[in-house]
Order: C-alpha cells, then sequence, then structure tokens
C-alpha cells in the first residue's frame, strides 16, 4: 500500500547535524536497535532510466551515511535488511549482482566499520549465500568480533517465519533429548532461540521507498517496536532522514499494552 509520509519532521530537521545530535540525545529516550528495511533500489533505477542493479549499487552510499550517523548518535544496534528469503524469486542476473555487491561492500568498508568500533553481524541462513558472498560477510564478523560500539546487524537470506520455524524445530529437538521441560517453555525461552537471541529487540523499524508492510522482517522482535515510513527511496535515505524517524520516535508514548500516563487510572508509560 503506498501511503504519504507519517510525519513531516524530515523536512524540519536544518540544524547542523552535530546540533541534531545533541538535541536528539536530550529531547527523550534514544531507541537502542533501529531496524530498516531498505526498499525503493529498483524504482530509484527505473526513475533514471538505469537498470536494477544500479539502485542496489547507489544504496552503498545512504548505508555508509546511515551507519556513521548510527555511531555518532550512540546507538546500540542497527539492523539492515539487505536480502530476504523472497529475494531468490529474483532474476539470477540480479541475484550474482548482489552477492558481487555484498562482497565489494564488505572490502572496501569493513577498515572504516572497524575502526569505528562497529561490530558486523549476520542473521538468517548466511550459509545459503553463493560461497564468495558467505565467506566475506564471515570474514567482516571476524576482523569486527571483538569491538564493542556498535553492533552493524545485516539480515541476509532472512526471513521472520523461517527463523520462527527454525527455533520452533531447534526447541523441540531440546524437548525430545529431555533438555527442556514443555511446561517450562515460554516467550523468554523461546526467544532464546531466535537468530537475534543476543540483541535487545527493535524499538523502532524504519521502512523507506513508501511501502507499509513488515516483509517477513523481524516478525517477533519488531511486536512492540514503534514504526515509521516514508515515501524516501532508499539510495536517497540519508542521516537527516534517520534523525526524522527518531523525532518522530521521542514523541510517542510506548505502553506495551499497558494504559498511558494520559488515560483516566494510568500511571505513567514505560519507555
Amino acid at each position: 500500500m503506498k501511503g504519504r509520509q507519517v510525519v513531516p519532521e524530515e523536512t524540519q530537521v536544518a540544524l547542523p547535524w552535530e546540533q541534531t545530535v545533541a538535541k536528539l540525545r536530550h529531547t527523550g529516550p534514544m531507541p537502542r536497535h533501529v531496524a530498516i528495511i531498505m526498499d525503493g533500489n529498483g524504482r530509484w533505477a527505473h526513475r533514471r532510466g538505469l537498470p536494477r542493479i544500479a539502485g542496489h549499487r547507489a544504496s552503498v552510499a545512504a548505508i555508509r551515511d546511515v551507519v556513521e550517523a548510527s555511531v555518532e548518535l550512540g546507538l546500540e544496534v542497527l539492523t539492515l535488511y539487505a536480502f530476504s528469503t523472497e529475494n531468490w524469486k529474483r532474476p539470477p542476473e540480479e541475484i550474482h549482482a548482489l552477492m558481487a555487491l555484498l562482497i565489494e561492500f564488505v572490502n572496501r568498508e569493513i577498515a572504516a566499520l572497524h575502526q569505528h568500533n562497529v561490530r558486523v553481524q549476520a542473521i538468517g541462513r548466511v550459509d545459503q549465500l553463493e560461497p564468495a558472498a558467505a565467506a566475506a560477510v564471515a570474514r567482516a564478523e571476524a576482523i569486527t568480533r571483538d569491538n564493542d560500539g556498535l553492533r552493524l546487524v545485516l539480515a541476509l537470506n532472512y526471513g521472520g517465519r523461517h527463523e520462527m520455524v527454525e527455533a520452533a524445530r531447534a526447541l523441540a529437538a531440546d524437548v525430545a533429548a529431555g533438555l527442556i521441560k514443555v511446561e517450562d517453555i515460554n516467550v523468554d525461552l523461546l526467544a532464546r532461540y531466535l537468530y537475534t537471541k543476543d540483541l535487545p529487540d527493535p524499538d523502532l523499524i524504519i521502512r523507506t521507498g513508501g511501502e507499509m508492510r513488515l516483509s517477513n522482517f523481524l516478525l517477533w522482535q519488531g511486536a512492540y517496536a514503534e514504526f515509521w515510513h516514508t515515501d524516501v527511496w532508499w539510495p536517497d535515505f540519508r542521516r537527516q532522514h534517520l534523525a526524522a524517524a527518531i523525532t518522530s520516535y521521542q514523541g510517542r508514548e510506548r505502553r506495551f499494552g499497558a494504559l498511558g500516563s494520559g488515560s483516566p487510572g494510568g500511571a505513567a508509560a514505560p519507555c
């Protein structure tokens, strides 16, 4: 479904970036974990009469800028939906080009990421990527494993439903092996079988490109995430758009099913 920009803040953030960072840090709670559905690469290229891969290649600049901004904002986790389990339905030449671009991204960016104390982590069926692409991702994880700054999570060959099926299978196997009792299964236990078991749930999910759906992304983890979307295609997305999303997030009341502070008889909602 197409939609208008949910909030107009992105056109209002006109301060120098350093002042924007200071303002966001003092305005309200910062999200610990921001997750982004990077959409619109193909439409960006089509509008310019270019092949689809040109849009994917142009998206690298957006990734670089948003990662740098996330470091400066002090975010703990930034998750990027880079390749879904459904993306295998695309033409083979586009898939191969995406794998090559992933390898190129790692080769070009890993030194800078490491220098900025960024830890790279992949979630999804990474072993099913083209071998060279899987090896590049493994190398990025190994180089940055000991970094304790921003956690840059790349969702690669990722699907939320597949993740839950794999978690259910692993949990069932442990039950069958007598390691876990059925009556001990709860939300917290199941979460420990997900790809994201060592990560906080996303506080804010951003989708670019004008669409308003999750597309099988972090279905379990995003249960209480705030959602923000923009018509801006991903290759044009920059730090000011990230700042606009966080500004919107800071203006919301997260109730997690409880009464809000403005409700009759309600206590202050958790942040």
